[in-house]
């Protein structure tokens, strides 16, 4: 490995790390505020947070080795799948909550938390873009593609919520999710054939 490839695989590690810090505190917000507002939307949006954590996880373990290309097809084949995982679960609770579940209520932390990663997700994922292509990584840009989801799920959140919240349209809240799942198997497809790079 070269000097600038290690230098590269070091930034790849930082930006995998600022990652997973990020979206632990996202997951656990967005779950609790969730919960607390019965919003399939906001669970759906921690849940894929805690799949952001794995997707990172792989490319933090698929970079720890001595020979990252080595672990690069593993690594994409998890962050597949937990694109899927989180897919099937937020399109069943949706189509739960449209058929006659509990209506999502207000909640404030969950419009606050929506805008704030409105605003860091873009940042950490043109990094992580960069660096993967810049090392000709396809799994480092896989996973920037899992924190660029983030961004637009946060805005399709954002909008869900603030309907559900200033007009009452209860069924804005599933409908973002079925949002949420969609991009979710276009992208595990994606990570899935290996066509992130580069």
């Amino acid at each position: 490995m070269t000097s600038r490839e290690s230098r590269l695989s070091r930034r790849v590690r930082l930006l995998v790390a600022a990652t997973i810090t990020y979206n632990v505190v996202e997951a656990v917000v967005a779950i609790t505020a969730g919960s607390s507002a019965s919003s399939t939307a906001l669970i759906g949006f921690g849940l894929d947070s805690v799949i952001e954590v794995a997707s990172a996880a792989a490319v933090a373990w698929q970079f720890s080795g001595s020979e990252p290309e080595a672990r690069e097809r593993t690594a994409l084949k998890i962050i597949a799948v937990s694109f899927f995982a989180l897919a099937v679960y937020v399109a069943v609770e949706a189509i739960w909550s449209l058929a006659g579940g509990t209506p999502a209520g207000h909640s404030t932390a969950g419009i606050v938390l929506a805008a704030v990663s409105l605003l860091v997700m873009p940042v950490l994922s043109y990094a992580q873009r960069r660096a993967g292509r810049q090392l000709g990584s396809a799994s480092a840009v896989a996973d920037s593609k899992q924190t660029l989801l983030c961004t637009y799920l946060s805005g399709v959140l954002l909008v869900g919520l603030l309907l559900n919240s200033l007009f009452g349209w209860y069924w804005a809240d599933p409908l973002v999710a079925l949002v949420i799942a969609a991009v979710a198997v276009r992208e595990g497809r994606e990570a899935w054939r290996g066509d992130e790079c580069c």
